[in-house]
């Protein structure tokens, strides 16, 4: 009698055990199926244009801006025609120059006012012909002459990518990403305590220390899309 109670608690803790590893692995499955889920709803494309028009550029563009200063921004740049123009008049601080569409990819640039001659400066002997070392050291005889001068401390925001179509609902361009830099003209390592390399990925580093175009550049790394 004693065996066949004994036999009977086995049983029913075989019994147990089995029904718990049951439960056990139809509730992982089911986890399992729902991040899988999860992951191919995410992965699904969104409804993307093509950068067709002045619109389409502007608003895209745009996107190299601070989201509170996007609506009075002023936008230049090449328009779909290929003229150089001002695409959009602004009211703010910041001035956008555009995406070039006859370029490969997505790159656009959002600037402190403060630094257009700087700009304007570049761009004009860039279509002279000069190369980028050529432009480089024109600069910064100037910037020592004192024809121009750079703020320390001014802003430039690049919102770049490999693709030219973008989601018409947010205006973000497909698969671009923002990088920063801080102008900060003559500084050093030294002078600043910043490295000259990023420690780490998402650190600041000092580029073209101790020359007029020293500035602090920051590139967040890109966001996970799966």
């Amino acid at each position: 009698m004693k065996h066949l109670i004994t036999a009977f608690i086995l049983t029913g803790l075989l019994i147990s055990c089995n029904s718990s590893d049951k439960t056990k692995t139809t509730t992982q499955e089911t986890s399992d199926t729902e991040t899988t889920a999860e992951s191919l709803s995410t992965a699904i494309p969104k409804n993307l244009k093509a950068i067709e028009t002045n619109e389409d550029l502007i608003a895209t563009s745009l996107m190299a801006a601070p989201a509170e200063s996007r609506a009075k921004s002023k936008v230049i740049g090449y328009n779909m025609a290929g003229e150089f123009v001002t695409l959009k008049e602004g009211e703010n601080e910041f001035i956008v120059l555009a995406d070039d569409p006859n370029k490969d990819g997505f790159n656009a640039a959002c600037y402190h006012k403060d630094l257009e001659p700087f700009m304007a400066r570049g761009r004009a002997l860039r279509a002279e012909g000069k190369s980028s070392e050529e432009i480089f050291d024109i600069r910064e005889e100037e910037m020592k002459s004192g024809k121009f001068t750079i703020t320390p401390g001014a802003t430039l925001h690049i919102y770049y990518g490999p693709n030219t179509t973008y989601d018409p609902e947010t205006s973000m361009v497909d698969g671009a990403q923002l990088r920063y830099v801080i102008y900060m003209p003559w500084s050093t390592s030294a002078s600043t305590g910043i490295p000259e390399t990023p420690s780490a990925p998402d650190h600041p580093w000092l580029m073209n220390p101790g020359t007029h175009r020293a500035h602090i550049m920051i590139s967040p790394m890109a966001k996970d899309k799966s």
